[in-house]
C-alpha cells in the first residue's frame, strides 16, 4: 500500500480573511504581482465613476428636452406654430379700389382701373442673366439693373409697375419661371388732364399726393384686403394648400359741385387767351354766387417751346397770391357807401395824380381836373378817386371791411396748399399804405378770394362760402355790408361794363356787373416789383338784376397788360357758355337795374383800354403833385361828409 504525504503550507499561509490558517496557504506573489491588481482596480473604479457621470449627464439632457418639449408643445405653443407657417405661407396686399371723383351730374372724373404689375421671385430664377436679357427689350428697362432684381434676397421684388396691357402680354408669353405678373389698380382719368390742378394726383401705390385727392384721402383709399398662399421649401406655391383672402374695402366716392362742361369751356377759353396775350400763364374760377358751388375752377401755364397751355402743378386759384389791383375797389367803395360817406351820384373833384403820404398816385389816362360822380370814379377805375374817397374812411375801417369781405383768411374750401394771403395791420402799415391799399396794391389775395368779395355783393351783402364738394358743410352765411349797399355798388359795376374799362365783358341781352383791374406784379422772392410785368383781372357777375353766375378770369403777365382789353373778353365768353348751359334767362325790362347819370366830365375821360393800372406817379418837371386831405383823426367819428371832396389846389397844366 502506497501512502501519499501532502507537503504543508508554510506556517505564516493565512486564509483570504487574513488569518493564519493551517490548511489553507498561498504560493508568495511577487511584487510585481501587486502593482497589476491594483492598476486594474483603479481603472475600474474610475470606469464607474464615468458611467455614473454619463448617466447623470444624460438624465439632465433628457430632463432638458422633456422641459423644452413641454414648453414648446405646451406654454409657446401659439408663438412657433406662427414661426412654423410663416416658412411656408406668403402673404400679399390686395390694394383697395380707391373711390371714384364724380361732378356734379354724376359724369366720372377720375375713376379706378386694374392694370398688371411684373414681379418676381428671385428663389425661383435658375439663370438671372438669361431671364434679364429676355426681359430688358420688353419692360424696356436696363439689363443689369434687372439683373441685380433677379438677385436681390427674399421672395418678392418688382420689376415694373402697372405696365399697360401689350407689355404684359409679352411677358407671360415669355414663360419664365419665377416671373409673374399682379393685377393693381391705377388711377385714370377719362377727360384726360381736365380739372387736373383740383383733381390732383396719386401715387404708384394709389395714395393721394395733392389736390382733392390728398384732402380727402381717407375717404377714397378704401382698406386692403390680404391674401395667404402656401408653398414648398423651393417657393413655389402649393396648388392644394391653404388659400385664405381677405376682400378689400372699396373707397367711398366724391362727387364736386364742379360741372364738366363748364370746366371744359372755362380752360379752353383760359388757354386760347394765355395764347392770345402771349401770357405766362391764368386762372378762371365760375360760380354760383347763390350758393357758392364752384361750377368750374382752372389754373393753366403757357406751354414750353409754343406748346398748348397746361395744367399748372398747383392750383393756383387758391395756393398763389397776387396783388389785385383795381377789382380791390369794390371793398373801398362799397364800405365808404355802408358807412355814409358817399352816395352814388355824389361828385367829387379828381385830378388825375395825387400825393397822399408817401406814395404819388396818378390815373392811368391824364384828364383834366373835374367833377366826378361815385359812379364816375368805379366805372373809369380812378385811383385819384378811389383813394380821396379812402382817406375819409380811414385805415381802421379799409383794413375791418377787407377782412369783413373774406381776405387774410383761408376759405373754407381749406384746399392742400391754400394761402391765406396777406393783409398787414393796419399799425404796420407804412406811409404809402393808406393809399395803396384802397386801390388794391399792399394786398395780396388769392383768385377765389377776389371773387368771393364780388359774390357777396351778387347775394345782396351777404358772404357765402365757397364749396367744391357736393354735400360739404360750410359755415352759415353772413351779411358784411347792406342790401342797400350791395345794390349801390352793383349798380357802379354795371357802368364799368356799359362804358367804362370792362366794355369788353359785355354780353347781348344781359347786364354784366364786374371791375378791371391791373396791377404790378412782386418780384421773385417778395422785394419790389418786377420791371414791366403786371396782371391782369376781370371779376364779375350776370344778370346783374338776379345773379346767377359769377367769374374771375386772372392772367400773368399779359400783353397788352390791361384787365380790361385781356381778361374781359375771356371773361365774357365763358360767361356766354354757362348762360346757355345753366339755361340761365335775360332779365325781364321790370328787373332793370337803376344807373346813375353819367357827369360830362367824365363822359369826356371815358376811354376804353384800361383797368386802372397803379404805378407811382412821376409829375412833369417843376409840377408838384397836388396833396391830399389829410385823413380824420379819428376815423370812427366820421359819419357825413360833403358831397364834393377837393383836393389842394392844382397848378394849370
Amino acid at each position: 500500500m502506497t501512502t501519499t504525504v501532502r507537503p504543508r503550507r508554510p506556517s505564516d499561509t493565512r486564509r483570504r480573511t487574513g488569518h493564519p490558517h493551517p490548511r489553507s496557504r498561498r504560493p508568495q506573489r511577487s511584487p510585481h504581482t501587486r502593482v497589476v491588481d491594483r492598476g486594474q482596480a483603479f481603472s475600474a473604479a474610475r470606469l464607474r465613476r464615468r458611467i455614473g457621470l454619463l448617466v447623470v449627464v444624460m438624465a439632465l439632457a433628457f430632463s432638458a428636452v422633456v422641459v423644452r418639449l413641454v414648453f414648446v408643445q405646451g406654454l409657446s405653443s401659439a408663438k412657433y406654430a406662427t414661426f412654423g407657417a410663416a416658412q411656408r405661407l406668403s402673404t400679399v396686399t390686395i390694394p383697395a379700389e380707391r373711390g371714384s371723383i364724380f361732378d356734379r351730374n354724376h359724369v366720372e372724373l377720375a375713376m379706378t382701373i386694374r392694370q398688371r404689375t411684373v414681379w418676381a421671385n428671385p428663389q425661383l430664377i435658375r439663370d438671372p442673366v438669361a431671364d434679364a436679357h429676355a426681359l430688358a427689350p420688353v419692360l424696356h428697362m436696363d439689363e443689369n439693373a434687372l439683373i441685380d432684381k433677379l438677385r436681390s434676397p427674399g421672395g418678392f421684388v418688382y420689376l415694373a409697375r402697372k405696365v399697360d396691357d401689350p407689355t404684359a402680354d409679352k411677358v407671360a408669353s415669355l414663360k419664365i419661371e419665377g416671373i409673374n405678373l399682379l393685377e393693381e389698380p391705377k388711377r385714370f382719368e377719362p377727360s384726360g388732364d381736365l380739372a387736373a390742378s383740383v383733381i390732383g394726383q396719386v401715387g404708384l401705390d394709389n395714395q393721394g399726393l395733392s389736390g382733392l385727392e390728398l384732402k380727402y384721402e381717407n375717404q377714397l383709399q378704401g382698406r386692403p384686403g390680404e391674401e395667404v398662399l402656401e408653398h414648398d421649401p423651393s417657393g413655389k406655391q402649393i396648388a392644394t394648400g391653404l388659400k385664405e383672402i381677405k376682400k378689400s374695402a372699396r373707397g367711398r366716392d366724391l362727387t364736386l359741385t364742379v360741372d364738366r362742361s363748364m370746366q371744359y369751356e372755362t380752360e379752353r377759353a383760359l388757354a386760347q387767351q394765355i395764347v392770345a396775350s402771349n401770357a405766362r400763364g391764368g386762372v378762371a374760377i365760375v360760380t354760383d354766387p347763390r350758393t357758392g358751388d364752384i361750377l368750374a375752377m382752372a389754373s393753366l401755364s403757357a406751354g414750353q417751346n409754343g406748346g398748348p397751355p397746361v395744367p399748372s402743378p398747383s392750383n393756383n386759384a387758391v395756393t398763389t397770391v397776387y396783388e389785385p389791383g383795381s377789382v380791390n375797389k369794390a371793398v373801398t367803395i362799397s364800405g365808404a357807401l355802408e358807412e355814409g360817406i358817399v352816395q352814388p351820384a355824389d361828385t367829387i373833384t379828381v385830378p388825375d395824380h395825387i400825393t397822399i403820404g408817401t406814395a404819388n398816385i396818378h390815373d392811368d389816362e391824364n384828364h383834366p381836373t373835374g367833377s366826378w360822380t361815385i359812379t364816375d370814379i368805379v366805372a373809369n377805375s380812378s385811383n385819384v378817386g378811389t383813394d380821396m374817397i379812402a382817406q375819409r374812411l380811414g385805415k381802421t375801417r379799409i383794413d375791418q371791411y377787407l377782412r369783413a369781405y373774406g381776405l387774410g383768411v383761408k376759405t373754407a374750401l381749406h384746399f392742400p396748399g391754400e394761402s391765406a394771403g396777406l393783409l398787414l395791420d393796419p399799425k404796420n402799415w407804412s406811409g404809402a399804405s393808406i393809399a395803396t391799399v384802397p386801390i388794391g396794391q399792399g394786398v395780396a389775395v388769392t383768385p377765389l378770394q377776389m371773387l368771393e368779395v364780388y359774390n357777396t355783393i351778387a347775394n345782396g351783402g351777404m358772404y357765402v362760402a365757397p364749396r367744391l364738394v357736393s354735400g360739404a358743410p360750410t359755415p352759415a352765411p353772413r351779411r358784411v355790408v347792406s342790401k342797400k349797399t350791395a345794390e349801390q355798388i352793383t349798380a357802379m359795376l354795371t357802368q364799368v361794363v356799359a362804358r367804362g374799362t370792362g366794355k369788353a365783358a359785355h354780353i347781348d341781352g344781359y347786364t354784366v356787373a364786374g371791375k378791371t383791374g391791373t396791377a404790378r406784379k412782386v418780384a421773385d422772392g417778395g422785394k419790389g416789383y418786377k420791371e414791366g410785368a403786371y396782371i391782369a383781372t376781370f371779376a364779375g357777375f350776370v344778370p346783374a338784376e338776379n345773379p346767377q353766375l359769377s367769374a374771375i378770369v386772372v392772367l400773368d403777365e399779359p400783353t397788352p397788360i390791361y384787365g380790361g382789353l385781356v381778361s374781359a373778353p375771356a371773361f365774357a365768353e365763358l360767361a356766354r357758355y354757362g348762360l346757355r348751359r345753366f339755361e340761365i334767362p335775360p332779365p325781364s325790362a321790370a328787373t332793370t337795374v337803376a344807373v346813375p347819370q353819367l357827369s360830362p366830365t367824365a363822359a369826356a375821360a371815358d376811354r376804353d383800354a384800361g383797368g386802372g393800372a397803379v404805378a407811382p406817379v412821376t409829375p412833369r418837371p417843376g409840377q408838384p403833385a397836388p396833396t391830399a386831405p389829410s385823413p380824420p383823426a379819428s376815423p370812427a367819428a366820421v359819419t357825413t361828409v360833403p358831397t364834393t371832396i377837393k383836393p389842394s389846389p392844382t397848378p394849370k397844366r
